[in-house]
């Protein structure tokens, strides 16, 4: 099953269920057959999802020292290497699309 976010500010996005629920609950907002992300809400949930992508890098980041024994200068020193797709990937258009909708007026809705 399929998430699709609307906006006639934007083009939409498409998203598996798992990841559409995952970022829907970051945002504070129920998963569900249909829902909207108003104008006031957007730049919360802008907020919210950049606090945990931050929060996400920080703890690869520090599995990853830990895995390394805390070596700092380790062979890579990117945390997404261990993790083929990060939040950061999976919700960038989503930041991308809430930012150009808030911007152009519109709500964001979807629907499953």
């Amino acid at each position: 099953m399929i998430y699709e976010f609307k906006s006639r500010a934007t083009g939409s996005v498409v998203m598996t269920k798992p990841v559409a629920e995952w970022i829907l609950q970051i945002i504070g907002k129920a998963p569900g057959a249909s829902g909207i992300i108003t104008l006031d809400q957007m730049p919360a949930a802008v907020a919210a999802l950049r606090r945990a992508i931050d929060e996400e890098k920080r703890s690869l980041r520090a599995a990853q020292a830990a895995q390394n024994g805390g070596d700092a200068g380790s062979e890579t020193d990117n945390a997404d290497d261990n993790y083929p797709v990060s939040l950061a990937q999976r919700a960038y258009p989503f930041i991308e699309m809430l930012e150009a909708a808030h911007q152009g007026g519109k709500d964001v809705t979807w629907g499953v």
